[in-house]
């Protein structure tokens, strides 16, 4: 039996893209993570001619994150597969901290940052938070309502029925 996978094309939608990214980001910079994000820059064709924005997001979306925000990254990766709601003690970009209990939905880079997208009941609508503004975040062990991840991405089309 041959250990080696043999490579045909495969499109990975952008949630799909989200969820490979954050599962590495909070790897750490050990041998596995390294050769995990080699394999998902494979996957993306980090090295294709893109603009200067898909450029640096694939750049951000494939580097390992410092360790306090890894340490975050792990709590709101739980809280998304667990369907868990998250308190976050977030500063905006004014500087204004608030404590925000969210519906963790998916998780996606711009860029140089890092976002988590959630149902957020503070403002009772989705809201993303900038990873690097999570000054704290915590599971409150309550459940969160399961929401199609696809739905919370950018510039997906509306549809009539909630998510």
């Amino acid at each position: 039996m041959a250990n080696v996978a043999t490579h045909h094309t495969t499109a990975l939608t952008a949630a799909e893209i989200a969820a490979l990214g954050l599962s590495l980001a909070h790897l750490g910079t050990g041998p596995q993570a390294a050769t995990a994000r080699r394999a998902l820059r494979t996957l993306i064709d980090l090295d294709a001619h893109h603009d200067e924005v898909v450029t640096a997001t694939l750049a951000t979306l494939t580097a390992p994150l410092d360790a306090s925000t890894a340490d975050r990254a792990r709590v709101v990766a739980a809280a998304i597969s667990d369907h868990r709601v998250v308190r976050l003690c977030y500063g905006d970009a004014d500087a204004n901290v608030t404590i925000r209990e969210v519906e963790p939905v998916t998780c996606l880079v711009h860029r140089d940052h890092w976002f988590l997208v959630g149902w957020c009941r503070l403002r009772r609508g989705v809201r993303a938070f900038r990873f690097d503004r999570v000054l704290a975040v915590e599971s409150t062990g309550m459940p969160a309502r399961p929401r199609n991840a696809a739905r919370y991405l950018p510039f997906q089309p509306r549809t009539k029925t909630a998510a």
